[in-house]
């Protein structure tokens, strides 16, 4: 009988550093098999959550010949952490890290784990200015350049922003920038260009996270709208592969333009969204530098939570 029973427990013990450590086929795998389901019936439950997947897809899926990519297919591993009674997320998680791939011997992305301490660090950074969840703001039209310099640097970018209160007394607004690896918060400059001017400044080195107070000299009644601009000088890092931008809340329009500089121009450029920073990247689509400009962009008419980007390769 120990025997038996010390058995029984192999295919947990299996499962539980398959989540640790993945990749998601073998995590996929053990989960399958701890719960003792055939295929057939994984399908069957997962119908059930109204998502459709074959069972060769799922065949691909824990063999590691395929990997779960389109809306529906995340919906279905979503679906799948339930019907295998997996903590939330831990399929997800692992799929996202298997996007930090290398591109050229290069991080393609950043990494789960930046982003989910460059989220800690945020959150006690917004805590010591005692900034609430949204400020009292949600936005109506926000656009953003960057510019990427002749080193292939994050040298910069701009924010015009279009905000409306929806509760009485707003005074200012916490700019955000996350710096690429390497970079020296210390260094980063922030400039008030229209409607505010530069309150109280913090950073984090480790991370490369600064927020800024910009404080709009006057005090915003509820339903009331404002206009404002800022712009954050950079240039501390090395090459920049990538800028996104994470949404907390629903809003308006989004537009994201990323600028190269002549002499600094990219193999290729993608958009890309993520719906959280656990979740794999998705609406991947090319997006061509032409023209004497040399810039690309990506417009949103609506924000929605989740992550909004732009990556390049370098040759």
């Amino acid at each position: 009988m120990r025997h038996a029973t010390e058995h029984a427990h192999l295919p947990t013990a299996e499962l539980d550093t398959a989540l640790r450590g993945g990749p998601f086929h073998v995590a996929l795998r053990a989960a399958i098999a701890a719960r003792g389901l055939p295929l057939q019936r994984v399908q069957h439950h997962l119908s059930r959550h109204g998502v459709k997947v074959g069972v060769t897809s799922l065949s691909y899926w824990q063999q590691g010949a395929r990997r779960p990519q389109r809306p529906e297919s995340l919906r279905a591993v979503r679906a799948l952490e339930e019907i295998l009674h997996l903590p939330d997320e831990s399929l997800i998680r692992l799929l996202a890290e298997a996007d930090e791939r290398t591109v050229a011997g290069h991080p393609a992305v950043r990494s789960y784990r930046s982003l989910i301490e460059a989220s800690d660090v945020l959150d006690r950074l917004r805590a010591e200015l005692g900034w609430s969840l949204d400020g009292g703001l949600r936005t109506v039209g926000h656009h953003e350049c960057v510019r990427i310099g002749a080193r292939r640097e994050l040298a910069g970018r701009e924010a015009h922003h279009i905000v409306r209160a929806h509760r009485d007394g707003v005074d200012r607004f916490l700019a955000v920038h996350h710096g690429d690896p390497g970079c020296r918060p210390h260094d980063i400059r922030v400039r008030a260009l229209e409607n505010c001017r530069t309150g109280r400044v913090r950073w984090d080195q480790d991370t490369g996270v600064l927020v800024a107070e910009l404080l709009f000299g006057t005090r915003l009644r509820s339903g009331d709208t404002f206009l404002f601009r800022y712009g954050i000088e950079d240039g501390t890092a090395g090459a920049s592969r990538e800028y996104l931008h994470h949404f907390g809340h629903p809003g308006g329009q989004y537009a994201l333009q990323v600028r190269f500089d002549a002499a600094a121009l990219p193999m290729r450029c993608h958009r890309f969204t993520q719906h959280s920073t656990a979740a794999p990247r998705s609406g991947r689509h090319d997006l061509p530098v032409t023209g004497p400009h040399h810039c690309v962009h990506v417009v949103e008419p609506r924000i929605r939570p989740g992550i909004v980007g732009i990556a390049w390769e370098w040759e």
